[in-house]
């Protein structure tokens, strides 16, 4: 499904269900979409009805047309509770005012007067990607199996990128479909965010890539959200701890002397950062961060001004 910008596309997957598909993601809420579901459900899907919606977590361009398939089909969405009441409610904020906690938030990780008021006037944009969510949902939990046509499939939870990320496995046909848990090409995005302030998520991101390690063979296929199927997810697993173990080594190198979350960028991003991804790369470099403090082995202050600086701990 269409996402433009350097992604350009999410893969969605429709798994045989009976006499209809199951589907897995939905892509981005938008008249681009809507025409590529049109063109798949009358082609490669044979008219067939949906039977059922999984979406494996919350941002939009997973969920963004999960209301679309789900009232055309009068299907069932299926979902973990967590990424369900978290997208209503990032929802709700759409046309809303920034929060003042929002601008402390970035204010304290060393933003300047104009980046919080372009801020400001962005904010409350996370429902536009979304078709109407549906009013109800099936709650899926990790480990349960679930029936989808003439295999089971076991639900892997894992966290870090969302809050309760569901990956969908299948020891039968050796197939997993990964989401954004586990990437072939790039890292999942694991942020700090202005609700969670002082969260530690890619702690979190890092112990759910073991823990999938141990349940999940590494002779499976792995059918990703972005870019495509691959095996090796073992050596994935480790190359994208290993890259993130790294790159705490080299903050705490930097952080010999005090920093802000906005002097760090260079040690943990190959691209120099613009307007653009200022935000995204706030919230991971404050990942990085709040893990170091969280180990004892960082410590975070703030000034006078409300502005947070990091260094080693003694």
């Amino acid at each position: 499904m269409p996402l433009g910008g350097s992604l350009a596309w999410i893969n969605v997957w429709a798994i045989a269900d009976g006499d209809g598909w199951a589907i897995v993601d939905t892509g981005i809420s938008g008249v681009e979409t809507r025409n590529a579901w049109r063109a798949a459900l009358k082609g490669p899907l044979e008219g067939k009805p949906v039977t059922r919606v999984f979406v494996t977590h919350m941002h939009p361009d997973h969920i963004g047309m999960s209301g679309y398939l789900t009232r055309k089909f009068d299907a069932r969405l299926w979902i973990t509770r967590l990424e369900f009441v978290t997208c209503r409610s990032l929802a709700a904020d759409t046309g809303r005012e920034a929060p003042e906690d929002a601008i402390v938030f970035f204010r304290g990780a060393g933003w300047d007067e104009e980046a919080l008021e372009t801020y400001r006037a962005r904010f409350g944009g996370f429902g536009r990607g979304l078709y109407a969510l549906p009013d109800s949902y099936r709650r899926i939990v990790d480990g349960e199996r679930i029936r989808i046509g003439d295999h089971d499939w076991e639900v892997v939870v894992g966290s870090g990128h969302s809050p309760e990320h569901g990956s969908l496995y299948c020891p039968d046909l050796k197939l997993m479909i990964s989401g954004d848990q586990v990437l072939p090409k790039i890292s999942s995005n694991v942020s700090v965010f202005p609700t969670e302030p002082e969260g530690d998520p890619l702690t979190d991101w890092m112990t759910s890539l073991t823990a999938i390690k141990g349940r999940v063979p590494d002779d499976t296929l792995v059918l990703p959200a972005h870019n495509e199927p691959f095996r090796g997810l073992h050596a994935r697993i480790d190359h994208l701890v290993g890259g993130h173990e790294r790159g705490l080594e080299r903050l705490k190198t930097l952080l010999a002397e005090p920093k802000r979350v906005v002097d760090v960028f260079h040690v943990l991003f190959r691209r120099k950062i613009d307007e653009g991804l200022l935000g995204l790369a706030t919230g991971e470099s404050l990942a990085h961060l709040n893990c170091l403090v969280a180990r004892g082995e960082a410590v975070r202050e703030r000034d006078d001004n409300g502005v947070d600086w990091y260094r080693v701990a003694a």
